[in-house]
């Protein structure tokens, strides 16, 4: 009774299906996870959903990937697929590798490609098995019949793109377990670790032994004055002891030490270090603003009761401008020069910015990878034609039957040339014959 259940429910897990309606699904929740942003805020989902974000989140439609019960459709998949493989492939692949002979009376019953050549009894066994190893071809012989076949590895090619599914399928629950995201906004020449955590797996491990530092960053400008690219110079310390000193990274070229991954994602203006007056040095916090469509970065410095004045800076090549509380521009300074409002003298002695950087470790990027890598593998060996030639000799006749599975047009030249070089072959034979007789 036990065994009857445990074989149903394995044919139930390999039935075709069955399979495609779990992919249906999984295909369903990635257009979702597609459609419906991931990983936002509360207020985002409220603003921009205001009818449904209570359904997207009691779903979990807002972190789709990273659900239970996305990861369970995963798991059913991947059961599926093994089972498949292992009860109808594998099983396919070994019947292909059996010897098929067939004889006479069955050739032209079973024909897909029919050929009969009829002839005398001076048909010689050797040429036809020398013209189809000319071919390629693997040949078997018994009873006067023979077998032969090439291509196998194009039966090969549905079992490779079943364990490539797996492993991509793999990757992704090893991601969702094991993998954290981090995000930290470091001012230049700041040290930080690892605590800012935008998601993480259930079985997720923070390394508290790694220490990083922000050496150093800046920004190359296009002739426009656009961000061309920014880049930040790090240092990673193990244990307070210098691992790696001044690794420049930029966007789309990261750093990478073992399973940790750092991004250069963004990057911001952070403080301004001001001398005021004779004796006094303030540091105060820029704060981003929108100016006619045109991000910039302004703080206040109040000067009397009712008086601020504000400075305003719009990227780091450019100089400050000082404004006045009603938006009047003052005048333009560069660093280091004194200048003077209400005689008090100001001096801005640096603007310090602050990178933005991604820390990622996901172990199940390299099973994603490998199993990427053999699906391509797999999808050029799937071109591979698996042909089969049966071929039965008697006294007076030599009957002929080939098939293919795809690439007839090919199976076909195959055949001329086997003829050709059969012909030729039995030709060669027959001259040696007669000139030995002779």
């Amino acid at each position: 009774m036990n065994k009857n259940f445990i074989w149903r429910f394995v044919k139930k897990l390999a039935n075709l299906n069955f399979s495609i309606f779990v992919l249906s699904l999984i295909a369903f929740f990635c257009i979702c996870g597609s459609i419906i942003e991931q990983d936002k805020s509360l207020s985002y989902y409220q603003i921009n959903y205001p009818h449904y974000y209570l359904f997207i989140l009691f779903l979990g439609f807002d972190h789709i990937f990273r659900t239970f019960y996305f990861a369970l459709i995963l798991i059913v998949f991947i059961l599926s697929l093994i089972t498949c493989t292992f009860s109808t492939q594998l099983p396919s692949l070994r019947n292909a590798r059996r010897w098929k002979f067939l004889y006479s009376s069955c050739i032209s019953k079973t024909s897909d490609y029919l050929l009969k050549n009829d002839s005398n009894s001076k048909y010689f066994f050797t040429s036809i098995v020398y013209s189809l190893m000319r071919i390629n071809f693997f040949v078997f012989y018994k009873n006067n019949s023979l077998y032969s076949y090439k291509g196998l590895y194009g039966r090969v090619a549905p079992i490779f793109v079943h364990f490539s599914i797996i492993a991509v399928l793999l990757g992704s629950i090893v991601s969702f377990l094991f993998s954290f995201v981090v995000q930290e906004i470091v001012p230049q020449g700041e040290v930080f670790h690892l605590k800012n955590i935008i998601n993480a797996g259930f079985y997720s491990y923070l390394p508290d032994d790694l220490v990083f530092r922000v050496d150093n960053f800046y920004i190359n400008y296009n002739t426009n004055g656009s961000v061309k690219q920014f880049f930040s110079s790090l240092s990673l310390y193990i244990h307070n002891y210098i691992i790696l000193h001044e690794q420049l990274i930029y966007v789309n070229k990261p750093l990478r030490f073992f399973s940790v991954t750092l991004y250069q994602t963004d990057w911001q203006i952070d403080v301004a270090r001001i001398n005021c007056g004779v004796n006094s040095n303030i540091q105060k916090k820029f704060f981003k603003v929108n100016i006619n469509g045109q991000n910039c970065w302004l703080l206040n410095i109040p000067i009397s009761k009712d008086n601020n004045i504000f400075f305003v800076v719009f990227n780091l090549d450019n100089n400050v401008l000082v404004c006045s509380s009603s938006g009047l521009i003052l005048q333009e300074v560069n660093l280091t020069e004194k200048f003077y409002i209400n005689n008090i003298a100001f001096t801005i002695n640096s603007i310090v910015p602050s990178t933005g950087l991604q820390i990622k470790v996901d172990p199940g990027i390299v099973l994603v990878y490998f199993g990427f890598f053999i699906m391509i593998f797999s999808t050029f060996t799937s071109y591979i034609s698996y042909s089969q030639v049966w071929i039965y000799i008697n006294v007076k006749s030599l009957s002929f039957m080939g098939s293919t599975n795809r690439a007839l047009l090919f199976f076909e030249q195959d055949m001329i040339y086997l003829n050709n070089i059969y012909s030729y072959h039995l030709l060669s034979r027959f001259k040696r014959i007669n000139t030995l007789l002779v």
